[in-house]
């Protein structure tokens, strides 16, 4: 069953953030974009590589009005010694939500079945709180910053503009396409 339109269950969860542990709870992400970017654990590989390239993109989703929120099975008190234990993960200034219960995996359904740490998952939240965008990908490959932060613009442009659809690879002040039987095969 597609995530697409779901809406994001309640939820509650400690997070690492600005030198000190928060909550972060549902209500806090309606009334802005928001962006969910599972990894599978701290201290691994592929995962700082990813999180510092969120971070080098940080400020242009903020200026769009979206957090991004990573989250991982991990503790918030690992996500503190990861922070200053790393370079790379020792930048970043988003919230590092933690789910060692796995219930924000399971809800995002990045957890597998016989597994004990969540799946790459990234997913675009409008903010009414529901899942516009998603892709969930192997544990063995990174992910792209500057891809994501397109299909947050992209998600925007659609959501203020329902009557116009983005075409591949567009970008912000591109042309756009109206969708009608007059473009049928014809693109």
């Amino acid at each position: 069953m597609s995530l697409l339109n779901r809406e994001v269950e309640d939820f509650s969860v400690n997070a690492y953030h600005k030198d000190s542990f928060c909550t972060v709870e549902k209500k806090d992400i309606l009334g802005k974009w928001s962006v969910f970017f599972f990894y599978p654990a701290d201290f691994s590989f592929v995962c700082p590589t990813e999180l510092e390239d969120l971070q080098n993109k940080y400020a242009e989703f903020q200026k769009i009005g979206c957090e991004i929120y990573s989250v991982s099975t991990d503790t918030h008190f690992v996500h503190k010694a990861w922070h200053d234990a790393s370079s790379k993960i020792g930048k970043l200034s988003f919230p590092m939500l933690s789910d060692p219960s796995h219930s924000l995996s399971k809800a995002f359904e990045v957890f597998p079945e016989n597994g004990s740490l969540a799946e790459r998952g990234s997913f675009i939240v409008n903010p009414e709180g529901k899942i516009v965008t998603y892709e969930v990908s192997a544990g063995n490959i990174g992910r792209n910053a500057d891809e994501l932060l397109r299909k947050v613009q992209a998600c925007q442009f659609v959501a203020e503009h329902g009557n116009e659809v983005c075409p591949a690879r567009w970008t912000p002040g591109e042309k756009t396409l109206k969708p009608g039987i007059d473009l049928v095969g014809k693109i």
